[in-house]
């Protein structure tokens, strides 16, 4: 039988009705009643089809003789309940379905000419497995559970569609193997029930038409339209973004099936108990809007509103408002207003239920019709499920527009350091102070002006050179696997390929003798992954072999199928000595915002670096001192200090040995910062103050002036200035940390070359002492050390 919905199947499918004609036969015997004669004069008519026995597989037999099958059926669907039960004879998972009840028949042609009972995300693959659990099931005595709901989603005739539960029952089937089964284990079975998404181990355990399927089901619907259209409304109700709670699409028509009204619309409105206002919800989907409020009205005060006694009964008591003929309705006096303002609207029948918490007001749920008499006071009833939930998203959302000021600066901005929030959080307040739902509003920049820059990095030394390094004796070593695979692979027919590119493999190996290219590892990779595995997979290895293919396929990387373990312990080193570090910044930096309140933001790149900005602008409520000024710098040298000790103690234990070197620019002109909307981050604001960003990004690349030294050294710490304050005040600091045993005796001096634009920079260069297991930075002792330094 190949008519069916899904062309691949484990089962031939015969439509049998021999269960059925078994027990008509039965009944003949008995020879009791009129029913044994009934059955007699049946399987009289019968006789001239014998595959209704045997099994059918032309299923224009089944048209053909569609009265005579209702009567074989008469048992199963009886003529009573007919009109009620929603039943037809079917295959299971198949769209293929006949002998509907009058109910069923009346579903399906309401549905209109174009439609199938198809069985909504059920695809082949499922299907094809699901067969495959019926079989283990009826034929193994399994007790998998695979009970899956499934659904139809049929339309009414007036648009609303109606979702149906779908019920098998396959009491009158039959499962027997072909001589195409193969004989399924146990652990088979228990393979098959670990591997669920792996359909082609399903295909082979239990081949295309290897099994019959003989007989027939029956589905039955239950009509659970209601159930899971309030379902979906709760799901979308309890979303926490408003957004998702009211711009999806299908909010009417969930209330639509809620309660059976084609051109049912919703509407809501919220109620401000504090300046007693009607709201409409300030959501981004035009589709929810209010009934009640006009178009153009945001809010209106309640005491200027004109809706007659009824609406004002709604208001003040509480009371829900259910009008089933707007026309008649507002010929009535004192309703006129309200009345001729639904008319307009093309409304005719309306309820307008309060939303109550704790017999407060927070709003009112809208249910309009252009039909009369559609919504009255009778099915406001269906209403009770869902109103809790109702309430629940409007005071969620009433609690949410005060956590909007925290949203807008996490969307329009980014995660804003604590020590300048306050400013973002000013600019959030006039967006909700000015903004409205037509009108975009235009956010301002954020500028600080007048503030001290700090900048200080810690970089790994060299870290370029030791990543290619590692890349290339990764290469090597996978190159050389490779060219043992092949040197110990026998004589065979492929001798003249695998001599070719056991030549290429050489030539490889000797380029990664001279400097590593941009593109040599991906030339190397693509190469191997698509001339050398393939081979790899289909030549025979004597035992040797096999070891070293074992070997080599066993040292690859899952995710880019190339060796990596030098790369790995660099990578790994490099990953420790950044968390490492940046935890000492991080965690002193809670301490430093005590001096002073400042800005701060670091970056872990080869190395961590970063930026302190420090100023009255940053917290005007604090008056600001150079004094601050000068703490914070000497806090940067210490946490300078206690972040090179500390790799100094990592250096033994890393995995792959790096040094690293240490930087401190000093800037004592004040510059402007601005937050750049594009890049999310503060940068450097005009072209006066470029000049400190042109120096911080070039000058720990810099040499010493005269020579091809680095101004950076490992276990040193480079201090870079301009001007002889700076030299004398940064060298009274290492004078005290000297005298704390911090730094070594010996300090060098020395001119930095020219940088581009950049001329006049000097620089002091120190040696820490390893010895030293921490760095003392606490707070309360800045001021007695800028004290004692003074």
């Amino acid at each position: 039988m190949n008519n069916t919905y899904f062309k691949y199947s484990p089962f031939k499918i015969l439509i049998s009705f021999h269960k059925l004609i078994e027990s008509l036969e039965e009944m003949v015997e008995t020879n009791v009643d009129l029913r044994s004669t009934y059955a007699k004069n049946l399987l009289e008519q019968l006789v001239p089809f014998p595959e209704f026995r045997t099994g059918i597989e032309d299923l224009s037999l089944i048209e053909k003789n569609e009265v005579l099958i209702k009567q074989l059926f008469t048992d199963l669907f009886p003529i009573a309940l007919t009109n009620n039960e929603i039943k037809a004879v079917t295959i299971p998972f198949q769209n293929f379905t006949f002998n509907y009840s009058v109910r069923f028949k009346k579903i399906v042609e309401n549905a209109g000419q174009n439609f199938d009972l198809d069985i909504p995300d059920l695809d082949e693959n499922q299907f094809y497995i699901m067969s495959c659990i019926l079989i283990l099931n009826t034929f193994y005595n399994q007790k998998i559970d695979f009970d899956i709901p499934l659904f139809y989603d049929i339309p009414y005739a007036n648009g609303i569609m109606n979702k149906y539960r779908i019920l098998y029952n396959v009491d009158f089937l039959e499962i027997t193997p072909t001589n195409k089964a193969p004989e399924i284990t146990q652990d088979d079975i228990d393979l098959l029930m670990d591997n669920y998404d792996n359909i082609n181990l399903w295909k082979e355990k239990i081949p295309f038409e290897s099994w019959i399927l003989k007989g027939f089901g029956i589905i039955t619907l239950f009509d659970v339209t209601t159930e899971s259209a309030v379902s979906n409304l709760k799901s979308n109700l309890l979303k926490p973004e408003k957004e998702q709670i009211i711009s999806n699409e299908n909010f009417e028509a969930i209330f639509r099936s809620i309660f059976k009204i084609a051109d049912l619309r919703v509407g809501l409105t919220f109620y401000n108990s504090e300046e007693d206002k009607l709201l409409k919800p300030i959501f981004n989907d035009e589709s929810l809007g209010s009934f009640i409020l006009s178009i153009s009205e945001q809010e209106v005060d309640c005491k200027n509103i004109l809706l007659g006694d009824s609406f004002n009964n709604l208001l003040k008591n509480n009371k829900l408002l259910a009008i089933s003929n707007v026309e008649k309705y507002a010929l009535q006096y004192g309703n006129e207003t309200l009345g001729q303002h639904l008319l307009k609207q093309d409304i005719r029948s309306c309820i307008f239920v309060p939303i109550l918490k704790n017999n407060t007001l927070l709003g009112i749920v809208e249910l309009v019709s252009a039909s009369k008499r559609v919504l009255s006071s009778i099915n406001i009833s269906k209403l009770d499920l869902i109103l809790p939930y109702l309430v629940n998203t409007i005071q969620r959302y009433n609690k949410d527009m005060q956590n909007q000021l925290e949203a807008i600066i996490q969307r329009e901005y980014t995660a804003i350091h604590p020590s300048v929030y306050w400013k973002f959080q000013k600019e959030a307040l006039k967006y909700f102070q000015t903004s409205k739902l037509n009108k975009d509003y235009i956010f301002k920049e954020i500028v600080f002006k007048e503030v001290y820059p700090l900048y200080g990095q810690i970089d790994i030394k060299g870290s370029s050179e030791n990543r290619n390094e590692t890349v290339k004796d990764d290469l090597k070593n996978q190159l050389n696997s490779l060219l043992e695979i092949f040197e110990n692979q026998k004589l065979n027919s492929n001798l003249i390929l695998l001599e070719q590119r056991k030549f290429e493999l050489q030539s490889l190996f000797d380029q990664l003798e001279d400097q590593l290219k941009a593109d040599t590892e991906q030339q190397i990779q693509f190469y191997i992954e698509n001339e050398i595995h393939p081979i790899l997979k289909n030549i025979e290895m004597d035992e040797k072999g096999e070891l070293l293919l074992h070997n080599y396929f066993e040292s690859l990387d899952e995710k880019t199928g190339m060796f990596y373990q030098s790369r790995k312990k660099f990578d790994n080193a490099l990953s420790i000595i950044n968390k490492k570090l940046a935890a000492i910044l991080d965690k002193k930096q809670i301490e430093a915002q005590i001096i002073y309140p400042h800005y701060y933001e670091r970056f872990k790149t080869d190395g961590v670096e970063h930026y302190l900005y420090i100023g009255a602008s940053i917290d005007p409520t604090q008056t600001f001192d150079t004094m601050y000024l000068n703490n914070l710098r000497l806090w940067q040298l210490q946490t300078l200090c206690a972040m090179e000790m500390k790799h100094h103690q990592l250096k033994s234990s890393l995995p792959y040995e790096l040094e690293v070197t240490s930087l401190i620019l000093v800037f004592s002109s004040p510059i402007s910062i601005r937050f750049r909307m594009d890049e999310k981050r503060f940068d450097v604001d005009g072209t006066y103050n470029a000049r400190y960003e042109v120096i911080k990004k070039r000058i720990d690349k810099a040499n010493i002036k005269g020579t091809k030294e680095r101004i950076t050294e490992k276990e040193k710490i480079t201090i870079v200035y301009s001007h002889d304050s700076e030299e004398t005040e940064y060298l009274n600091y290492i004078k005290f940390l000297q005298f704390k045993k911090v730094l070594e005796p010996t300090v060098e001096q020395f001119e930095v070359e020219e940088l581009q634009g950049v001329s006049g920079l000097r620089a002091i260069r120190v040696k820490i002492i390893n010895d030293n297991k921490q760095v003392e930075t606490n707070s309360s002792k800045y001021q007695d050390l800028q004290d004692e330094l003074n």
